[in-house]
Protein backbone atom coordinates (compact mmCIF):
# COMPACT_ATOMS: atom_id res chain seq x y z
CA UNK A 1 0.00 0.00 0.00
CA UNK A 2 1.88 2.95 -1.09
CA UNK A 3 0.84 6.55 -1.33
CA UNK A 4 2.50 10.39 -1.40
CA UNK A 5 -0.80 12.54 -1.10
CA UNK A 6 -0.46 16.46 -0.40
CA UNK A 7 -3.15 17.44 1.82
CA UNK A 8 -6.11 19.81 1.30
CA UNK A 9 -7.23 22.79 2.94
CA UNK A 10 -9.12 22.84 6.08
CA UNK A 11 -12.34 21.33 5.32
CA UNK A 12 -12.16 18.02 7.23
CA UNK A 13 -11.25 20.03 10.62
CA UNK A 14 -13.59 18.43 13.58
CA UNK A 15 -15.92 21.50 14.91
CA UNK A 16 -14.45 22.84 17.95
CA UNK A 17 -10.83 21.65 17.09
CA UNK A 18 -9.30 25.36 15.37
CA UNK A 19 -6.57 25.76 12.61
CA UNK A 20 -3.42 25.44 12.71
CA UNK A 21 -1.47 28.76 14.10
CA UNK A 22 0.97 28.46 11.33
CA UNK A 23 1.01 27.29 7.76
CA UNK A 24 3.26 24.13 7.46
CA UNK A 25 6.57 25.17 5.45
CA UNK A 26 7.72 24.49 2.29
CA UNK A 27 9.13 20.91 1.26
CA UNK A 28 12.90 22.52 1.46
CA UNK A 29 12.39 24.55 5.06
CA UNK A 30 11.52 21.42 6.95
CA UNK A 31 15.39 20.23 7.78
CA UNK A 32 15.49 23.87 9.52
CA UNK A 33 15.81 24.28 13.32
CA UNK A 34 12.64 26.85 12.62
CA UNK A 35 10.48 23.87 11.46
CA UNK A 36 12.03 21.36 14.24
CA UNK A 37 11.19 24.20 16.86
CA UNK A 38 7.85 26.09 17.71
CA UNK A 39 6.38 25.04 14.24
CA UNK A 40 6.36 21.78 14.55
CA UNK A 41 5.40 21.94 18.26
CA UNK A 42 2.28 23.99 16.61
CA UNK A 43 1.87 20.86 14.29
CA UNK A 44 2.05 18.52 16.72
CA UNK A 45 -0.47 19.83 19.33
CA UNK A 46 -2.76 20.10 16.26
CA UNK A 47 -2.59 17.22 15.09
CA UNK A 48 -3.01 15.46 18.07
CA UNK A 49 -6.07 17.16 18.53
CA UNK A 50 -7.26 16.37 15.50
CA UNK A 51 -7.27 12.94 16.07
CA UNK A 52 -8.12 12.44 20.11
CA UNK A 53 -11.82 11.50 19.23
CA UNK A 54 -10.96 8.79 16.67
CA UNK A 55 -7.81 7.16 18.84
CA UNK A 56 -5.10 7.69 21.76
CA UNK A 57 -2.82 10.72 20.71
CA UNK A 58 0.06 9.19 22.54
CA UNK A 59 -0.05 6.63 19.53
CA UNK A 60 1.36 9.26 17.40
CA UNK A 61 5.18 9.16 17.28
CA UNK A 62 7.28 11.70 16.28
CA UNK A 63 11.04 10.92 14.19
CA UNK A 64 10.26 7.03 13.82
CA UNK A 65 12.73 5.27 12.21
CA UNK A 66 11.53 3.82 9.01
CA UNK A 67 14.72 1.58 8.13
CA UNK A 68 12.87 -1.22 10.32
CA UNK A 69 9.68 -1.03 8.92
CA UNK A 70 10.77 -1.40 5.39
CA UNK A 71 11.87 -4.67 3.41
CA UNK A 72 15.04 -2.94 1.90
CA UNK A 73 15.96 -2.10 5.62
CA UNK A 74 17.50 1.40 4.70
CA UNK A 75 16.05 4.85 5.14
CA UNK A 76 15.50 7.99 7.19
CA UNK A 77 12.78 8.83 9.86
CA UNK A 78 9.27 10.06 9.66
CA UNK A 79 8.28 13.09 11.26
CA UNK A 80 5.31 11.93 12.62
CA UNK A 81 4.36 8.13 12.35
CA UNK A 82 0.75 5.88 13.35
CA UNK A 83 0.50 1.99 13.17
CA UNK A 84 -3.00 2.18 12.53
CA UNK A 85 -5.05 -0.40 13.48
CA UNK A 86 -7.91 -0.53 11.19
CA UNK A 87 -9.50 1.45 8.50
CA UNK A 88 -11.06 3.91 10.24
CA UNK A 89 -8.24 4.72 12.06
CA UNK A 90 -6.16 4.84 8.53
CA UNK A 91 -9.45 7.44 7.70
CA UNK A 92 -9.35 9.30 10.40
CA UNK A 93 -5.53 9.80 10.26
CA UNK A 94 -5.82 11.03 6.55
CA UNK A 95 -8.06 13.32 7.42
CA UNK A 96 -6.61 15.05 10.24
CA UNK A 97 -3.11 15.91 8.57
CA UNK A 98 -4.99 16.80 5.09
CA UNK A 99 -6.71 19.44 7.16
CA UNK A 100 -3.49 20.81 8.48
CA UNK A 101 -1.73 20.75 5.32
CA UNK A 102 0.54 17.98 6.27
CA UNK A 103 1.58 15.47 3.91
CA UNK A 104 -0.03 12.05 4.03
CA UNK A 105 2.15 8.88 3.17
CA UNK A 106 0.69 5.34 3.34
CA UNK A 107 2.98 2.35 4.62
CA UNK A 108 1.51 -1.12 4.59
CA UNK A 109 4.22 -4.34 4.68
CA UNK A 110 6.89 -1.88 3.74
CA UNK A 111 7.91 -3.77 0.03
CA UNK A 112 8.01 -2.24 -3.40
CA UNK A 113 9.25 1.41 -1.58
CA UNK A 114 12.83 3.12 -1.15
CA UNK A 115 12.46 5.44 1.65
CA UNK A 116 15.09 8.23 1.51
CA UNK A 117 17.82 9.04 4.09
CA UNK A 118 16.73 11.95 4.89
CA UNK A 119 13.82 10.54 5.49
CA UNK A 120 9.89 11.66 4.99
CA UNK A 121 7.89 14.94 5.65
CA UNK A 122 4.43 14.94 6.97
CA UNK A 123 2.25 11.71 8.67
CA UNK A 124 3.26 8.12 7.70
CA UNK A 125 0.21 5.75 8.30
CA UNK A 126 1.10 2.37 8.27
CA UNK A 127 -2.12 -0.23 8.09
CA UNK A 128 -1.13 -3.73 9.14
CA UNK A 129 -3.64 -6.86 10.00
CA UNK A 130 -7.29 -6.61 9.46
CA UNK A 131 -10.33 -8.96 8.86
CA UNK A 132 -10.73 -10.88 6.08
CA UNK A 133 -14.42 -12.46 6.03
CA UNK A 134 -16.72 -14.21 2.99
CA UNK A 135 -18.71 -11.46 2.12
CA UNK A 136 -20.63 -13.15 -0.05
CA UNK A 137 -20.59 -16.64 -2.32
CA UNK A 138 -17.13 -16.44 -4.40
CA UNK A 139 -16.33 -13.07 -3.25
CA UNK A 140 -13.73 -13.16 -0.08
CA UNK A 141 -13.15 -9.22 1.24
CA UNK A 142 -9.58 -8.68 3.35
CA UNK A 143 -9.29 -5.07 4.63
CA UNK A 144 -6.12 -3.87 3.04
CA UNK A 145 -3.62 -4.03 5.99
CA UNK A 146 -3.55 -8.02 5.50
CA UNK A 147 -0.83 -9.61 4.09
CA UNK A 148 -0.89 -11.35 1.14
CA UNK A 149 0.14 -13.97 2.49
CA UNK A 150 -2.11 -14.13 5.17
CA UNK A 151 -4.92 -13.55 2.45
CA UNK A 152 -3.69 -17.37 0.75
CA UNK A 153 -3.29 -19.38 4.20
CA UNK A 154 -6.79 -17.86 5.17
CA UNK A 155 -8.72 -18.61 1.77
CA UNK A 156 -6.65 -21.72 0.88
CA UNK A 157 -7.35 -23.40 4.65
CA UNK A 158 -11.27 -22.77 3.56
CA UNK A 159 -10.83 -24.05 0.37
CA UNK A 160 -11.34 -21.32 -1.52
CA UNK A 161 -9.25 -21.15 -5.13
CA UNK A 162 -7.58 -18.72 -6.50
CA UNK A 163 -5.28 -16.72 -4.67
CA UNK A 164 -3.00 -19.98 -3.93
CA UNK A 165 -0.21 -18.78 -6.64
CA UNK A 166 -0.01 -15.33 -4.61
CA UNK A 167 1.83 -17.50 -1.82
CA UNK A 168 5.36 -15.82 -1.09
CA UNK A 169 4.33 -12.23 -2.67
CA UNK A 170 5.25 -9.83 -0.18
CA UNK A 171 3.38 -6.77 0.85
CA UNK A 172 0.05 -5.99 1.78
CA UNK A 173 -3.70 -6.15 0.46
CA UNK A 174 -3.71 -2.55 -0.05
CA UNK A 175 -0.15 -2.57 -1.95
CA UNK A 176 -1.23 -5.00 -4.52
CA UNK A 177 -4.11 -3.54 -5.52
CA UNK A 178 -2.43 -0.04 -5.33
CA UNK A 179 0.28 -1.54 -7.53
CA UNK A 180 -1.58 -4.47 -9.86
CA UNK A 181 0.71 -6.71 -8.54
CA UNK A 182 1.70 -9.54 -10.64
CA UNK A 183 3.57 -12.33 -10.78
CA UNK A 184 4.61 -14.87 -13.56
CA UNK A 185 1.96 -13.43 -15.97
CA UNK A 186 -0.81 -12.82 -14.09
CA UNK A 187 -1.89 -9.44 -12.10
CA UNK A 188 -3.63 -9.64 -9.07
CA UNK A 189 -6.21 -7.06 -10.31
CA UNK A 190 -7.79 -9.80 -12.36
CA UNK A 191 -9.20 -11.11 -9.13
CA UNK A 192 -10.70 -7.93 -7.45
CA UNK A 193 -13.97 -7.59 -7.77
CA UNK A 194 -13.84 -4.26 -5.96
CA UNK A 195 -12.45 -1.88 -3.80
CA UNK A 196 -13.27 0.41 -0.63
CA UNK A 197 -11.63 3.28 -1.92
CA UNK A 198 -11.21 6.57 0.83
CA UNK A 199 -11.46 9.65 -1.30
CA UNK A 200 -9.14 12.98 -0.77
CA UNK A 201 -12.03 14.74 0.90
CA UNK A 202 -13.03 11.80 3.19
CA UNK A 203 -15.52 10.04 1.85
CA UNK A 204 -15.71 6.19 0.97
CA UNK A 205 -17.07 4.68 -1.74
CA UNK A 206 -17.20 0.74 -3.56
CA UNK A 207 -15.41 1.09 -6.98
CA UNK A 208 -15.83 -1.97 -9.56
CA UNK A 209 -12.56 -3.94 -11.07
CA UNK A 210 -13.84 -2.25 -14.30
CA UNK A 211 -13.36 1.44 -12.72
CA UNK A 212 -9.82 0.75 -11.17
CA UNK A 213 -8.03 1.59 -13.92
CA UNK A 214 -6.16 -1.90 -13.28
CA UNK A 215 -2.85 -1.99 -16.00
CA UNK A 216 0.01 -3.36 -15.30
CA UNK A 217 2.23 -1.95 -12.26
CA UNK A 218 -0.93 0.42 -11.83
CA UNK A 219 -4.37 1.30 -10.80
CA UNK A 220 -6.29 4.35 -10.50
CA UNK A 221 -5.19 4.77 -6.83
CA UNK A 222 -1.79 5.74 -8.01
CA UNK A 223 -3.51 9.17 -9.73
CA UNK A 224 -6.47 10.29 -7.88
CA UNK A 225 -5.13 10.14 -4.32
CA UNK A 226 -7.19 7.57 -3.40
CA UNK A 227 -6.56 5.14 -0.25
CA UNK A 228 -7.18 1.44 -0.69
CA UNK A 229 -8.98 0.26 2.40
CA UNK A 230 -10.43 -3.08 1.51
CA UNK A 231 -10.70 -5.21 -1.63
CA UNK A 232 -13.14 -8.23 -2.45
CA UNK A 233 -11.67 -10.80 -4.56
CA UNK A 234 -13.06 -13.57 -6.62
CA UNK A 235 -12.71 -17.20 -5.57
CA UNK A 236 -13.92 -20.59 -6.16
CA UNK A 237 -14.43 -23.90 -4.21
CA UNK A 238 -11.58 -26.32 -4.45
CA UNK A 239 -9.77 -29.34 -2.60
CA UNK A 240 -7.62 -27.79 0.60
CA UNK A 241 -4.37 -29.98 -0.38
CA UNK A 242 -4.54 -29.11 -3.70
CA UNK A 243 -4.45 -25.70 -2.84
CA UNK A 244 -1.76 -26.35 -0.39
CA UNK A 245 0.68 -27.84 -2.75
CA UNK A 246 -0.02 -25.64 -4.94
CA UNK A 247 0.98 -22.83 -2.88
CA UNK A 248 3.93 -24.82 -2.04
CA UNK A 249 4.94 -24.73 -5.62
CA UNK A 250 4.87 -20.63 -5.84
CA UNK A 251 6.59 -20.65 -2.93
CA UNK A 252 9.62 -22.97 -4.03
CA UNK A 253 9.77 -21.38 -7.47
CA UNK A 254 10.34 -18.07 -5.40
CA UNK A 255 13.12 -19.49 -3.37
CA UNK A 256 14.57 -21.02 -6.21
CA UNK A 257 14.71 -17.74 -8.43
CA UNK A 258 14.66 -15.05 -6.28
CA UNK A 259 17.01 -13.96 -2.99
CA UNK A 260 14.67 -14.16 -0.50
CA UNK A 261 17.00 -14.61 1.85
CA UNK A 262 18.47 -11.06 2.09
CA UNK A 263 16.53 -7.38 2.31
CA UNK A 264 15.16 -6.15 -1.25
CA UNK A 265 11.80 -4.24 -2.17
CA UNK A 266 11.56 -7.09 -5.01
CA UNK A 267 11.86 -6.29 -8.49
CA UNK A 268 13.39 -2.69 -9.17
CA UNK A 269 12.25 -2.53 -12.40
CA UNK A 270 9.17 -2.57 -14.74
CA UNK A 271 9.37 -5.42 -17.78
CA UNK A 272 9.52 -3.05 -20.93
CA UNK A 273 6.73 -2.70 -22.93
CA UNK A 274 7.44 -4.21 -26.55
CA UNK A 275 4.66 -2.15 -27.95
CA UNK A 276 6.69 0.72 -26.77
CA UNK A 277 10.48 -0.09 -26.74
CA UNK A 278 11.87 -1.78 -29.73
CA UNK A 279 14.11 -4.61 -27.80
CA UNK A 280 16.99 -6.38 -30.02
CA UNK A 281 16.06 -9.26 -31.99
CA UNK A 282 16.43 -12.27 -29.35
CA UNK A 283 16.62 -10.16 -26.52
CA UNK A 284 13.84 -10.92 -23.83
CA UNK A 285 11.78 -8.57 -22.74
CA UNK A 286 12.79 -8.68 -19.02
CA UNK A 287 14.67 -5.85 -16.63
CA UNK A 288 16.24 -8.64 -14.94
CA UNK A 289 17.59 -10.01 -18.09
CA UNK A 290 18.81 -6.50 -19.71
CA UNK A 291 20.50 -5.89 -16.29
CA UNK A 292 22.14 -9.03 -16.55
CA UNK A 293 23.21 -8.60 -20.24
CA UNK A 294 24.73 -5.26 -19.28
CA UNK A 295 26.82 -6.85 -16.76
CA UNK A 296 25.58 -5.27 -14.02
CA UNK A 297 24.38 -8.77 -11.91
CA UNK A 298 26.62 -8.60 -9.10
CA UNK A 299 27.43 -5.01 -8.85
CA UNK A 300 27.66 -2.85 -5.73
CA UNK A 301 27.33 0.38 -4.49
CA UNK A 302 28.15 0.84 -0.66
CA UNK A 303 26.10 -1.41 0.92
CA UNK A 304 23.98 -2.09 -1.97
CA UNK A 305 24.24 -4.85 -4.92
CA UNK A 306 22.21 -5.76 -7.41
CA UNK A 307 21.62 -9.74 -6.92
CA UNK A 308 23.82 -12.43 -7.90
CA UNK A 309 20.30 -14.36 -8.14
CA UNK A 310 18.20 -12.36 -9.76
CA UNK A 311 19.15 -9.21 -11.65
CA UNK A 312 16.08 -7.26 -11.11
CA UNK A 313 16.38 -7.52 -7.40
CA UNK A 314 18.68 -5.31 -5.21
CA UNK A 315 19.84 -6.51 -2.01
CA UNK A 316 21.79 -4.82 1.33
CA UNK A 317 24.10 -5.35 3.67
CA UNK A 318 24.04 -3.91 6.96
CA UNK A 319 24.76 -0.28 6.83
CA UNK A 320 23.79 0.32 3.82
CA UNK A 321 22.04 3.98 2.59
CA UNK A 322 19.24 4.48 0.80
CA UNK A 323 21.72 6.91 -1.58
CA UNK A 324 23.67 3.34 -2.13
CA UNK A 325 20.41 2.12 -3.55
CA UNK A 326 19.72 4.91 -5.97
CA UNK A 327 22.67 5.12 -7.14
CA UNK A 328 22.96 1.59 -8.21
CA UNK A 329 19.09 1.79 -9.53
CA UNK A 330 20.43 4.49 -11.69
CA UNK A 331 23.48 2.78 -12.33
CA UNK A 332 21.36 -0.10 -13.98
CA UNK A 333 19.71 2.14 -16.04
CA UNK A 334 21.75 3.83 -17.89
CA UNK A 335 23.89 1.01 -18.63
CA UNK A 336 20.80 -0.36 -19.97
CA UNK A 337 19.90 1.99 -22.08
CA UNK A 338 23.24 2.53 -23.46
CA UNK A 339 23.37 -1.17 -24.62
CA UNK A 340 20.04 -1.96 -25.59
CA UNK A 341 18.40 1.54 -26.10
CA UNK A 342 15.78 1.07 -23.68
CA UNK A 343 14.49 3.07 -20.68
CA UNK A 344 13.88 1.14 -17.38
CA UNK A 345 11.14 2.34 -15.50
CA UNK A 346 11.25 1.87 -11.52
CA UNK A 347 8.98 -0.22 -9.99
CA UNK A 348 10.07 0.75 -6.29
CA UNK A 349 8.25 3.72 -5.26
CA UNK A 350 10.23 6.44 -4.10
CA UNK A 351 9.37 8.14 -0.80
CA UNK A 352 10.85 11.11 1.19
CA UNK A 353 13.44 13.02 0.63
CA UNK A 354 16.85 12.12 -1.38
CA UNK A 355 20.58 13.49 -1.86
CA UNK A 356 19.87 15.85 -4.65
CA UNK A 357 22.66 14.44 -6.14
CA UNK A 358 23.24 10.69 -6.41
Amino acid sequence: MRSANGAGGADGVRAGVRAPDAAPPAEADRSGPSWNGKRRRLFDRDLRALLRGSLDPRRIHCDEPLAPLTTLRVGGRADWFLDSRSAPEVAAAVQAARALGLPVTLLGGGSNVLVGDAGVRGLVVRFRHGEIVESSPGLVRAAAGVTINGLVRWTVNRGYAGLETWAGTPGTVGGAVCGNAHFRGRLIGERVAAAVLLRPDGGMHRVARDRMGFGYDRSRVQETGEVVLSAEFAVETGPAAVLRAEARSSLRFRKRTQPLDAPSAGCVFRNPDPDLQRLPSGVPCAAGALVDGAGLKGCTVGGARVSPVHANFIVTDPGARARDVRVLIERCRAAVAEKYGVTLAPEVVFLGEFDASP
